[in-house]
């Protein structure tokens, strides 16, 4: 059931999903139901480079290609999506952004920190009133001296309750917010920033979901990312590339609930034969199977376009879209094959089924990839 792109991809697979069954699967369920962040495991997946997947060697990362990196996320999150969450966010829209638009010296002083794990990131744009609509932030960045002093809170955010930086969306202020939203690479360690308490949420409840609070937060002037008033183009820049990220974990989801409901249509017996043998069960399971197949192959397209050094903004797009959509889908027949039994936390099917509806949400809800996509469309960049 697997679309393996060439021999080394194979082999990174399997890596992959070794580990995760070996060190994820006996605790997802648990961790899950007590919203723990599984910081054993964590541990482990430092030294395995998890947290440096596309960074360059120079910067102690692993170097992968994007359709490797994709593959640690999906395999990861086949397993245990919160986890494969906090890999994508730091990889995807952390450590990305700083990669890219990033001085010399601050590639220098974080990347080979945040390649170790030593430090998790996250990415930090959405607020009460400034979710889709990026341009209407409310957290101010005000000059003092050498520093900024930012003001503002900021929800939702992924690794929130344990990340020791974060990227800040701020405006400086001008009436304009499009024209002067700033980054700020902010350290936890740095005064003035605060976390909420971790969220309570329906699905990935092993990730810390949190609000962050900057209260006088000083940042010193090095630390803005790019240039003043790049804050937007960094964020969609950074977006693109998170989008694979979170395509590659819904895939991850699918495929787990896809292989769960295989399994148990082969065991579970009902007028004397395995449900397996019913023509409806066969029928929703090559629907999954199908749907899984062409969300894996939109993906690999985007990720191929991104190492070809082409452009990939749309790609991205239909990924993301496409592969939360499967999601959904798969998880929910899933359950359906599982009968009861689908209800129930005794198996993981109901705990893919609640992870997979909010990647139709995040890094861009299905609404504002659809308008990515209507837009390429229109201006006839698809053909």
């Amino acid at each position: 059931m697997q679309q393996n792109p060439g021999e080394k991809h194979k082999l990174i697979r399997s890596s992959v999903r070794h580990f995760a069954e070996t060190e994820l699967a006996p605790i997802a369920a648990e961790i899950d139901q007590n919203a723990v962040f599984p910081l054993s495991v964590i541990e482990k997946m430092k030294k395995l480079n998890y947290f440096g997947l596309q960074v360059p060697r120079e910067f102690g990362g692993a170097a992968l290609d994007a359709v490797s990196s994709a593959i640690v996320v999906e395999e990861i999150s086949r397993v245990c999506a919160a986890v494969g969450l906090c890999i994508t966010v730091h990889n995807g829209v952390a450590v990305y952004p700083i990669l890219k638009f990033g001085t010399q010296e601050q590639k220098e002083h974080y990347l080979p920190r945040l390649s170790a794990g030593e430090i998790i990131g996250a990415f930090s744009l959405t607020e009460a009133n400034a979710g889709s609509d990026a341009g209407s932030i409310e957290t101010i960045a005000a000059k003092k001296g050498e520093s900024y002093i930012i003001n503002g809170t900021k929800i939702f955010v992924t690794n929130g309750g344990i990340c020791d930086l974060v990227l800040i969306f701020a405006s400086s202020g001008s009436d304009d917010a499009r024209q002067q939203t700033c980054v700020f690479i902010v350290e936890s360690g740095f005064k003035g920033f605060l976390r909420g308490e971790v969220e309570n949420l329906c699905g990935m409840r092993a990730n810390p979901v949190s609000s962050l609070f900057l209260e006088d937060c000083l940042v010193p002037q090095e630390n803005i990312l790019g240039k003043n008033g790049d804050g937007l183009k960094i964020a969609l820049v950074a977006l693109d590339n998170g989008r694979i990220g979170i395509a590659s974990q819904a895939l991850g989801i699918a495929q787990g609930a896809l292989e769960a409901a295989v399994k148990y249509a082969k065991e579970r017996h009902q007028f004397k034969k395995p449900i397996a043998a019913q023509q409806t069960i066969q029928n929703y399971l090559a629907d999954m199977a199908t749907e899984v197949a062409a969300a894996r192959l939109l993906l690999y397209r985007a990720c191929s376009l991104k190492d070809a050094g082409m452009s990939f903004s749309t790609e991205a797009a239909m990924a993301k879209l496409y592969c939360s959509k499967v999601a959904v889908s798969v998880t929910s027949l899933a359950v359906q094959v599982h009968g009861g039994y689908g209800y129930s936390k005794e198996y993981d099917v109901e705990r893919f089924f609640r992870d997979a509806k909010v990647t139709e949400i995040y890094e861009g809800t299905s609404e504002i990839q659809r308008m990515v996509i209507a837009r390429a469309v229109l201006s006839s960049m698809m053909f």
